[in-house]
């Protein structure tokens, strides 16, 4: 701690597509923060996945454009695990020690590879150090959306069929049989998508497997894993946040996104106003000045619904569903669970897990029916952090005595 203070590490950027769209979350989540409470340390991956930090970062136009190394010293993080979280400067200097940061939690505001899928959690695990969101497992697992479907297949959470395809080695696009064959049982037309990414990124309707074929290789540029569901016109898609709560377990408002297109594409989702950036589906919505970002406009004009009038049984089930997929593995943090429904069937459909929402969907959570502030939401997912490290802090020796094979002095 720094002056009383609690040091909470912000990551943020990191070498996903969506880089971008982690920044805005990244300086939204340091303006959130309780500064009675709080002392906020930036920490920027740039696009080359080079640690950063310094005061610049919390300036937005220091990514406007773009200046990774302006001014921004590396750092890496200390490998020291049981002596927290410790940023130590890289320099060149001959002389001196080289500056130490430390600090006392993270919180990953990562989207996409290399941060929201369990890379950056199993690091702060190795260390020890206390993070918040998901754990290693649950971020890996819901980062894939062929693995969520296979990890929740017994779980009784109805969720849509999938063919599974993976980039070639050496090249993208697989062999015409291959896949034919990873489509069998799968009507056309169907919903492409790669795996481990959100934001509409990579996302197309395809109509034959001629289409597929000319849409893979600019997918797997991103990604080496892709996925075919059947399309679903005319459904409607529902997105709601949970967290823990005491004992149990925190819905939020549930959002209705409204879309003018088939699909939402990135540019629409994030830049539909004057150009300006935004976070994930979901984005900032309502209490923006809470997150202190007015540079977020383009979030704040994606037109939705917040709790749209929906039948008892549709909301009672659609809060069902999203509890019981965050409690499959151990939930943590305020992961965001996104739904489709066919009114025409009356069918519900969990579509993708979120483990780290854009703005951490803290709208949603301001418009809960008891509402929970950002800088709350914050500081709940920084107390859970703290608590998880405790719980499962290793002891000084792991080694049962039964299995010790060497002396201990």
């Amino acid at each position: 701690m720094s002056n009383g203070k609690i040091r909470v590490a912000v990551f943020f950027g990191g070498r996903s597509p969506e880089h971008d769209v982690s920044i805005v979350t990244g300086l939204q989540v340091i303006q959130a923060l309780d500064a009675s409470l709080y002392e906020p340390v930036p920490v920027y991956v740039d696009r080359c996945g080079v640690w950063r930090t310094g005061e610049k970062l919390l300036d937005r136009a220091t990514y406007i454009p773009a200046r990774d190394a302006d001014g921004l010293p590396a750092v890496s993080l200390e490998i020291a695990p049981g002596k927290g979280g410790m940023l130590v400067e890289q320099t060149a200097k001959l002389f001196g020690k080289p500056k130490r940061i430390p600090f006392d939690v993270a919180i990953p505001a990562f989207h996409g590879p290399y941060g929201e899928d369990g890379d950056m959690q199993g690091l702060f695990e190795t260390v020890g150090i206390p993070y918040t969101g998901m754990r290693v497992l649950a971020s890996a697992i819901f980062m894939d959306k062929a693995a969520t479907k296979q990890a929740l297949s017994g779980a009784g959470i109805p969720m849509l069929p999938c063919a599974v395809l993976r980039k070639p080695v050496g090249g993208l696009l697989p062999p015409r049989a291959e896949i034919e064959a990873a489509l069998a049982g799968i009507t056309l037309p169907g919903c492409l998508k790669p795996a481990h990414l959100g934001s509409s990124i990579g996302v197309a309707k395809v109509d034959s497997i001629e289409e597929i074929e000319a849409v893979l290789p600019g997918l797997f540029r991103n990604d080496t894993v892709a996925i075919v569901e059947p399309y679903l016109d005319g459904c409607v898609e529902y997105n709601i946040s949970v967290r823990r709560d005491g004992e149990g377990h925190a819905t939020s408002a549930i959002e209705r996104p409204k879309r003018d297109s088939e699909l939402l594409d990135f540019r629409q989702k994030y830049l539909s106003a004057g150009g300006k950036g935004g976070g994930k589906t979901g984005g900032v919505g309502g209490g923006a000045k809470s997150a202190g970002d007015s540079g977020s406009a383009g979030m704040l004009s994606l037109t939705r619904e917040i709790n749209p009038d929906l039948p008892e049984s549709l909301e009672g089930r659609i809060r069902d569903f999203a509890v019981r997929t965050y409690a499959a593995f151990g939930g943590t943090g305020a992961p965001r669970m996104d739904f489709m429904y066919d009114a025409s069937r009356d069918e519900v459909w969990l579509n993708e897990v979120n483990p780290i929402p854009g703005s951490f969907a803290f709208f949603l959570w301001e418009a809960a029916e008891t509402p929970v502030r950002f800088t709350r939401l914050l500081s709940l997912m920084i107390d859970e952090a703290r608590a998880m490290a405790r719980h499962t802090a290793c002891p000084e020796d792991p080694t049962p005595e039964a299995a010790r094979l060497f002396p201990r002095r």
